[in-house]
């Protein structure tokens, strides 16, 4: 059969069929780890060929606190370069939950009871313990009584867990082990019910739960004056800590301080973790982590909250609403990220701090890093660097190493051997800020010219509500303002129309003038001509020459019809 009579298709099909079949292989082999480098983002090629200059740091310029140290942090300017054969932020988040190993020791526990009957498990690791080789293989842990004396002068870092998280955790114990190795006694503040500790009271933590952590670092404090307090927060523990340090502002006793892949804003976090099907993944994730904690009380929360819905939570939004609602008081989800997100307090942190955040963290979006407010205030230092996932930051050919481990211990020592640690003043009162409602009405957005609607930074957040407060007087202030010049304006009309009635009954017309002493109400549109007119003269003047100038070959076209009809008509009457 001739070749030119078959259909292009059939021909297209034919040629397509003597290709090897590995070759289809091949290509479907590129293809496909092409699509899975951009989907998990990959970032070997990047490291390898890219290399940037270091740590991208925020901090304003002005503050002597913020020179100085970085000045001496070579860790936190140099540059992270992650684990070749996990670089990827969620390879590294993975690695971290999975794969994660930690040192071998047990910690010292005390039980704090807090005010209301609520329990915390406070875990202690002692620099003595560590540099001493007090824990054997096994772990088997010492006791707690006498383990640190009131005049101790050993500096102190309270370290506040993530969602779910205790301090069983790998990040944790890495975290405890080197700086306890590198001359620091450690104390992990678990969150109630974690920690292998039940519930006591009727109130469990949020996000956004200060309190505890407000009473053991008063505690800390009175028992061992003479000892330096400083604070470590994680992932939700970052949200509390710096949610805790603007609200007691001057008042906390903690020396410096650092968050590490802190949230920030609740309510972005909300609607970028449900964004993507990896983010998702990670929604899921937490949220059985949050049923795992419930079933531990179940009594109490089928007692407080829904418990049907809990155990039915697909996400961390239906988890919040069946338990954290409940519990908290909140009247809805988004009240309670908007209550509980530590970027609004941003400005009022008058403690040194460092915040580490990964720009490609798959949990804690950059979208709600808090960049003006961070760069405003002298006290903070803002380290975002480009790769890392969530709390991860593996370093090394063996991932045996945290690159944020090393940073805040490197930040740690040299503030502590600083002159610019925080020293606790008076609190005043009100200084712990709070809405008067648990409602917030105020939907924390901005709207640009261009219509783009973005999350409002702190500042803004804080003047919104501030002008709203002030309506009310303002518009008070405002009507009050108006009736008085109303009434001026009476006064000057009436003062007019007497001045004007005498001049008449002077000159012989007052008679006819005289019903017409009311104000003209045309006057204020008078007014408003003679102000365009003298205000605009030159621009008025100017496109009447434009229209004449325009409108001139019409009229002359016109003008030259007109008359050549005309003289059609005289012509053959003449």
């Amino acid at each position: 059969m001739d070749s030119s009579s078959l259909s292009p298709y059939i021909l297209l099909f034919y040629a397509l069929s003597q290709i090897p079949t590995w070759h289809y292989l091949v290509a479907f082999l590129i293809i496909s780890i092409t699509f899975l480098y951009k989907f998990l983002e990959v970032h070997f090629f990047e490291d390898v060929f890219f290399k940037s200059q270091g740590t991208p740091i925020t901090y304003n310029p002005s503050s002597p606190f913020c020179n100085a140290i970085l000045s001496s942090c070579k860790i936190l300017h140099s540059r992270f370069v992650a684990t070749t054969w996990i670089s990827s932020p969620h390879f590294q988040t993975a690695f971290l939950q999975f794969c994660g190993r930690s040192p071998v020791f047990s910690y010292r526990r005390h039980l704090f009871r807090t005010s209301d009957g609520g329990t915390i498990a406070l875990d202690w690791l002692m620099n003595a313990d560590v540099s001493g080789g007090a824990f054997g293989i096994n772990g088997a842990s010492l006791p707690m009584n006498n383990a640190i004396s009131q005049d101790e002068t050993t500096p102190i870092v309270v370290v506040v867990p993530g969602l779910a998280s205790s301090s069983t955790s790998n990040y944790l114990k890495n975290l405890a082990f080197n700086l306890a190795k590198h001359g620091w006694n450690v104390v992990v503040s678990n969150h109630r019910g974690l920690g292998g500790v039940s519930i006591t009271s009727d109130c469990f933590y949020n996000a956004g739960w200060t309190e505890d952590l407000r009473a053991v670092a008063n505690y800390l404090h009175d028992k061992y004056p003479k000892a330096p307090l400083f604070a470590i927060g994680t992932s939700i523990g970052a949200n509390i800590l710096v949610k805790y340090l603007g609200e007691d502002g001057e008042g906390t006793p903690f020396a410096g301080a650092v968050a590490v892949c802190n949230p920030w804003d609740l309510l972005i976090g909300d609607r970028f973790i449900c964004r993507r099907l990896l983010q998702r993944i990670y929604d899921k994730a937490l949220t059985i982590g949050l049923q795992g904690y419930a079933q531990l009380h179940e009594p109490l929360y089928t007692r407080l909250a829904n418990w049907e819905g809990i155990k039915t939570a697909r996400c961390l939004r239906d988890y919040d609403n069946y338990a954290t609602c409940h519990v908290g008081k909140f009247e809805t989800v988004d009240t309670y990220y908007r209550h509980c997100s530590s970027a609004a307090y941003v400005g009022n942190v008058s403690v040194p701090l460092l915040c580490i955040s990964a720009l490609d963290d798959p949990v804690c979006t950059r979208e709600a890093i808090p960049w003006d407010e961070c760069r405003a205030n002298p006290n903070i230092v803002l380290a975002t660097p480009q790769h890392g996932g969530h709390l991860a930051f593996f370093e090394g050919l063996t991932a045996s190493s945290s690159w944020w481990i090393r940073a805040v211990d490197e930040f740690l020592g040299v503030l502590r051997s600083s002159p610019y640690i925080h020293v606790q003043k008076k609190q005043t009162s009100g200084q712990h800020s709070a809405l008067d409602s648990s409602i917030d009405q105020y939907p924390h957005l901005h709207v640009a010219e261009d219509g783009i609607v973005t999350a409002a930074s702190g500042e803004e957040k804080r003047n919104g509500i501030e002008d709203i407060k002030n309506l009310q007087m303002l518009s008070e202030e405002k009507t009050t303002e108006m009736l008085s010049n109303a009434e001026q304006e009476k006064h000057v009309t009436e003062a007019k129309s007497d001045f004007m009635s005498e001049t008449c009954r002077t000159s012989g017309i007052a008679k006819n003038i005289q019903g017409v002493e009311s104000p003209d109400i045309t006057s204020p549109l008078r007014r408003f001509l003679n102000q365009i007119s003298q205000q605009n003269s030159i621009s008025i003047w100017l496109l009447a020459f434009i229209a004449i100038r325009t409108s001139w070959p019409l009229v002359g076209s016109i003008t030259k019809f007109i008359f050549r009809k005309r003289s059609r008509k005289i012509m053959p009457a003449a």
